[in-house]
């Protein structure tokens, strides 16, 4: 800008004087104008609307709002929506105001030709923006609609991300949260809003009980879809959790096809109910992470008001949970008791978190938590505790949802080799003990590149596969029948078979085949099956042709389904079981048991089911329970007083209070346990997680202390986890220990001339000491055999130890022999030596009659004490505590071959046992599999630096 442009007299003095003479002109004209009668009108109106203004706003808004509808509502009146007219509707249901909300209500309001006709539009006009739109009208709404984010098979099958990602899934590829809200509301807008309710109620069949379809916990479906319709969605959430408090749960893994979609009036294509279900609360988790503590800040502890009495819920599987949640939102006092270390049940041991995030599971434990609810974890009912003893402790009604239990078998030539296992064991290890984890413990067979095949054609048969297929398998599922007859979600399906895994119909495995050396199997035998008559279900039964193929296999997992558990059953005699081992419940309406005040539902009382129907279980159940209350005030704070002691008592941690150093390498550990000391008896053993990523071991107990409510457990320092067991200090707790388990040894009192002979080959003799004592007490004479590999890893020889205080307490009613590999102690050689001795003068009528020899060690000592008494027909148990992982039965891992009559049976060290006859035991079968995970533990010991 030049000087001269600022000089008096310039450009800018002569603009201001311009503008001076306009305004001033202006000025004088306003002033005239504002004496007229219109002016002075005008500014009286102003004043007006402001005063309104101010004092209702929305008034204002809405006067825009009805004008902005009445033109939206003759655009729809047109033959077809415009593409302006198009993006800018949408836009503004993007703006998530009170416009958009009352746009959404607009829209769900129409008939459905207008509905039609706004979906022509955003296909047309959006699809670019929105490919999920494309076609989208092609059929709408019975055979199109807006699916959930799926991810890529390629990506996905190398991963253990979630899957079916939902529609909060969009957001993950760029989409924002509001526009999720539209799709999920697009995927509404297809409802009919049916009379019938089919989705809710089912559809009622001539000649059956039970309806087709429908949902087993009735969420209000169509009042669900209407809220959301209407953009309700915080209001959906609560109507749905008034039902259901795991729609995060049940919404992934319950079977809808066969359920509320399988009768939708949609045939075509079923509205997306599932979807919608666990959409809501991930939904509310991502815009109000807090919700649940905000909505129950001020709900007061049922434990404190003790004003209803105290329940306990064993199980904490989809039953148990729903039940404990819907009586501690009652006001009941509730405690779950769960056998594992983490709770879930099936949820977590059996479903993979590419289908259901262990978060999910975590969620439903918060909000159980945050209304009071207490949660003991390692306990075992049946074991831990009986029904009566909880009774005892307090507890008023019992609800039992222990799941079904055993896995099942084929029980075809070949099963016992090493990497034939049950899909139970399989998913136990790799979904609870986290196995495909580096920093886990717990050891997995190989699977990358090896040749996997799964056997079943059902939900549990696709976890195990697909699981497989991620850790590097190459995976082939074997099934009896076509595909077509395939109980599996036609969903998991279709994934497993985009992911990559093949599928072989019609064949069905006859036997295995092994490696002479190895003991591993390499080969299965094919039956090749044809479909013959319809059987019971009314699917065709397979029938053998005649016909075999091979196949070569790496790793087999039976995924047969299951038995139930017999645990609860074999430790409540008066508890009615069906024939088929399940809980048998009153039925009509009615979840009550045969004992008096005690609830079944899900698995153990249903066999083999699903989720969902567990959860309707566990629901109809509380309802039973909420009923009315036939105790006293003071009778109430009593029970609810002694169960927050006894629930306090069951989730004490397990504190080392004593550590000994017995001998090298073996430590003796006394631990506060005052549950398992009290239930513990001669001959049983605990499952024990040394730390929260360890793995679980069987220990026995090798004495317990009932007023001290102390066990003693002895570890010998051989692999990873018990090398790190005996560095813990006293001071320091087991992550968990769960027991006692196992069945107690079987005692009798054998008159006369007679000896029982215990044989314990170094760390054998701990378990050997309390099942020895109980036979002195019941007036036995015993003869025990105790050998040590040198004289430096004795142990409880002295006079002031354990087996020296028994000889002092019982005198010649208890002879000791001590045996030695080098001769440093006692005689030299194996325990085998003086037992020869004893059976061969029992033979000729020198010495005592041997009554029975009970044997525990080394797995190679047993078998040698099995085979040098075969020949005496002398009663001979082993005790056998082989690799388990649960041991309570539900993996099928402590699988024990017997022969039975010249046939092979399969036992269960953890359930059957420990104690099985030793002469019926296929040793070279069993042997094997103490081998199993050789590899991985000199992995394991290496990372640790143990090697």
């Amino acid at each position: 800008m030049s000087e001269n442009t600022h000089a008096p007299g310039g450009e800018d003095l002569a603009r201001f004087v311009r503008a001076s003479t306009t305004l001033e002109s202006t000025r004088q004209e306003l002033e005239a104008l504002s004496q007229s009668d219109e002016v002075e009108l005008f500014e009286q109106q102003m004043a007006l609307l402001r005063k309104r203004l101010l004092a209702d706003p929305r008034a204002f808004q809405q006067t825009f709002i009805t004008e902005g509808t009445q033109a939206i509502a003759w655009e729809f009146q047109q033959k077809e929506l415009g593409e302006g007219f198009t993006q800018t509707l949408w836009e503004l249901l993007l703006r998530n105001d009170d416009m958009s909300t009352i746009l959404l209500r607009f829209i769900w309001d129409l008939p459905l030709r207008f509905k039609r006709k706004f979906v022509v539009a955003i296909d047309q006009h959006l699809s670019d923006r929105y490919p999920m739109f494309k076609g989208l009208s092609d059929g709408w709404p019975a055979k199109n609609g807006i699916p959930p984010y799926m991810r890529p098979a390629e990506e996905r099958a190398r991963d253990f991300g979630l899957v079916n990602q939902g529609y909060l899934g969009y957001v993950n590829v760029g989409y924002s949260p509001r526009e999720v809200d539209l799709f999920v509301w697009l995927e509404v807008l297809r409802d009919k809003q049916c009379d019938e309710r089919p989705c809710e109620i089912g559809l009622k069949i001539a000649g059956r009980s039970e309806p087709k379809g429908g949902c087993p916990v009735k969420i209000h479906i169509p009042e669900m879809l209407d809220l959301l319709g209407k953009g309700k969605f915080r209001d959906a959430l609560k109507l749905i959790e008034s039902c259901n408090p795991l729609p995060n749960v049940t919404g992934r893994v319950c079977p809808q096809e066969l359920q509320c979609q399988g009768v939708c009036t949609h045939t075509g294509r079923p509205i997306e109910i599932g979807q919608l279900e666990w959409f809501l609360p991930q939904r509310e988790k991502l815009t109000n992470p807090e919700a649940a503590q905000k909505l129950l800040k001020d709900f007061v502890d049922p434990w404190k008001r003790a004003e209803k009495p105290p329940i306990a819920v064993v199980g904490s599987g989809p039953a148990g949970l729903i039940n404990a949640y819907l009586l501690a939102v009652e006001g009941f006092p509730v405690t779950v008791f769960e056998a594992f270390h983490e709770l879930g049940g099936v949820l977590r041991y059996g479903i993979p978190e590419f289908r259901l995030p262990n978060e999910l599971i975590d969620d439903v434990v918060q909000k159980i938590t945050l209304l009071g609810g207490k949660f003991v974890t390692n306990f075992i009912v049946g074991k831990t505790a009986t029904i009566d003893e909880l009774k005892a402790a307090g507890f008023w009604k019992i609800f039992i949802g222990t799941g079904a239990g055993l896995p099942r078998f084929m029980n075809v030539p070949g099963e016992h080799l090493l990497n034939v296992m049950s899909a139970n064991e399989f998913l136990t290890r790799v979904n609870l003990m986290q196995a495909l984890k580096e920093e886990y413990e717990t050891p997995l067979p190989q699977t990358l590149g090896k040749q996997v095949m799964v056997i079943g054609g059902g939900n549990t048969a696709m976890d195990a596969a697909r699981t497989a297929k991620r850790l590097g398998g190459n995976v082939t599922i074997v099934y009896r029948r076509t595909q077509s007859e395939m109980p599996v979600r036609v969903e998991e399906l279709h994934h497993a078979l985009e992911e990559g895994i093949q599928l072989k119909v019609l064949r069905a495995p006859c036997e295995f085949i092994g490696d002479d050396k190895t003991h591993v199997v390499t080969e299965a035998l094919l039956d090749v099956m044809e479909l013959g008559e319809p059987d019971a279900s009314g699917r065709r039964s397979p029938v053998a042709t005649g016909k075999t193929e091979p196949m070569a296999v790496d790793l087999v997992i039976m995924a047969l389904g299951n038995t139930p558990n017999p645990i609860i059953k074999d430790a409540e005699p008066d508890l009615k079981t069906t024939r088929w081992g399940t809980i048998d419940v009153a039925g009509k309406g009615s979840q009550q048991t045969s004992l008096e005040g005690v609830y079944s539902g899900g698995d153990a009382a249903r066999g083999g089911s699903t989720a969902i129907r567990a959860a309707g279980d566990g629901q109809a159940a509380a309802r039973e329970i909420v009923g009315d209350i036939d105790i006293c005030a003071s009778e109430i704070q009593d029970r609810v007083t002694r169960a927050a002691y006894y629930t306090t008592l069951g989730a004490a941690p397990q504190t080392i209070l004593e550590k000994i150093e017995l001998a090298d390498g073996i430590v003796e550990f006394v631990v506060h346990s005052p549950l398992i000391a009290k239930s513990a008896k001669a001959g049983q053993f605990v499952r024990v997680l040394p730390w929260a990523k360890g793995e679980l071991i069987p220990l026995t107990l090798a004495d317990w202390d009932e007023k001290a409510g102390t066990i003693d457990l002895v570890v010998q320092a051989m692999g990873t986890s018990t090398i790190a067991i005996n560095k813990m200090q006293v001071g320091e707790a087991f992550t968990g220990i769960g027991g006692p388990l196992g069945q107690p040894s079987a005692l009798h009192r054998y008159e006369g001339n007679q000896t029982v002979v215990f044989t314990a080959g170094g760390v054998g003799l701990p378990p050997v000491y309390p099942i020895m004592r109980e036979h002195l007490r019941l007036g036995n004479h015993v003869t025990l055999i105790s050998g040590f590999r040198n004289a430096g890893l004795l142990f409880w020889t002295k006079e002031d130890e354990r087996v020296g205080k028994l000889q002092a307490e019982f005198g010649k009613q208890l002879d000791v022999i001590y045996t030695s590999n080098d001769g440093t102690f006692g005689e030299k050689g194996f325990v085998t030596g003086p037992l020869e001795r004893l059976l061969n003068e029992a033979k000729a009528g020198k010495g005592r009659k041997i009554a029975e020899v009970i044997t525990i060690g080394p797995p190679l000592m047993m078998r040698a004490v099995s085979d040098l008494t075969r020949p005496y027909g002398v009663k001979t148990v082993a005790s056998l505590n082989s690799i388990m992982v649960d041991a309570t039965g539900m993996c099928g891992a402590c699988m024990v071959p017997v022969t039975i009559d010249g046939k092979m049976v399969r036992k269960h060290a953890c359930v059957d046992g420990p104690e099985i006859d030793a002469h019926l035991i296929d040793w070279d079968k069993f042997l094997p599999r103490f081998n199993q995970f050789k590899t991985q533990e000199q992995i394991s010991k290496v990372k640790h630096g143990f090697a």
